[in-house]
């Protein structure tokens, strides 16, 4: 794997996982709607360049109603409501036991993935799901009362984001950078209107700058990072590297801010990683039969789906563009990638 895309995925990581103790940090000044609202737009800021860089641009608008659906419903779990559950469950625990909380995000995928979208959950998707959530109950308990409180708040951020990655998986018509965009520009707009409606607005310059910067870079830039890398590594690489955002934010927490790491957080930790690794190194073959159809989407040509030729495009590189998909039925590996499931019909 080259280092410059590798380097490139540990700095998204990095940025991401530091949202969350920056984020307990600036609530000590900032209410939880108007932090909410001004992260959100900073991310919406963040992708511009990625936006630029397309030289293609989406109005919702204009999308057909599934996706204007899925595009709103990642909107309101995801950018507005989400966040806010994030931050409340944050003010009540330390910021190193919620950035562990925020692997209960990738088991909600998989989870809906099962309940919902018809995926398959193996039985290393099960094992991985109940040490994850072992180590979500025994962080909670150790903090009491208000810890119980806090995990069940973060919970349902990430049960939202859950929802949120498959409405956004199944968004064709749009890049996910303007997808991020879309969901930044009008999730940080309520969220502020609502915020200015309960509390007065008494952040100086630099604390509004420096919320907003958080966003720019732990949700914008990470993102743009992410998706960089993800062109050369491929999504699995890329996620599996990415997963390491919640311990970077444990090692932040008790570098910046001094929080404690306590047994009960190191446990927890060890019993997250070895979930991980039984999740994310599954892979198993099955068949699937694809109906015809045309539409764009984000996808590479070497996917096991997209046999089409694009002059310009290498196959290994992510891009967007209209294309039709013949009906077929085949049989290939498929990692459990919340990111880049496809629909299909069982056989």
């Amino acid at each position: 794997m080259p280092k410059f895309p590798l380097a490139m995925a540990f700095l998204a990581a990095l940025l991401f996982g530091a949202a969350t103790p920056a984020s307990k940090k600036l609530l000590q000044t900032l209410p939880t709607f108007q932090l909410a609202g001004l992260l959100y737009l900073g991310a919406a800021l963040g992708v511009i360049p990625l936006i630029v860089k397309e030289r293609k641009f989406s109005w919702p608008w204009k999308l057909d109603r599934k996706t204007a659906l899925r595009l709103l419903g990642a909107i309101s779990l995801g950018g507005v409501v989400g966040p806010v559950l994030l931050l409340f469950g944050l003010k009540l625990a330390s910021s190193a036991s919620v950035s562990l909380w925020l692997n209960l995000e990738l088991i909600a995928t998989v989870l809906f993935g099962y309940l919902v979208f018809r995926d398959k959950l193996s039985t290393h998707a099960w094992v991985a799901t109940v040490g994850t959530l072992a180590a979500a109950t025994l962080l909670s308990i150790s903090e009491g009362y208000a810890g119980v409180q806090a995990g069940l708040l973060v919970a349902l951020a990430c049960f939202c984001w859950g929802l949120d990655n498959h409405f956004t998986a199944l968004i064709t018509g749009i890049t996910p950078a303007q997808t991020t965009f879309w969901k930044g520009l009008v999730a940080g707009i309520i969220n502020l209107v609502i915020g200015l409606q309960l509390d007065v607005y008494t952040a100086t310059v630099s604390l509004t700058a420096a919320a907003l910067f958080v966003g720019v870079f732990s949700y914008g830039i990470s993102l743009l990072l992410y998706i960089t890398s993800a062109q050369k590594l491929g999504a699995t690489r890329s996620q599996i590297i990415f997963s390491s955002a919640p311990f970077f934010g444990v090692i932040l927490a008790a570098t910046f801010l001094r929080e404690p790491i306590s047994m009960a957080q190191i446990i927890a930790t060890v019993v997250i990683i070895i979930s991980l690794v039984f999740l994310f190194f599954e892979q198993h073959l099955h068949t699937h039969r694809h109906e015809a159809t045309v539409h764009e989407h984000w996808h590479r040509h070497d996917d096991g789906h997209h046999d089409h030729l694009f002059p310009g495009a290498p196959r290994a590189t992510y891009h967007s563009h209209r294309h039709e998909h013949k009906a077929m039925t085949h049989t290939h590996p498929h990692w459990p990638d919340p990111e880049h499931r496809h629909e299909h019909n069982e056989d």
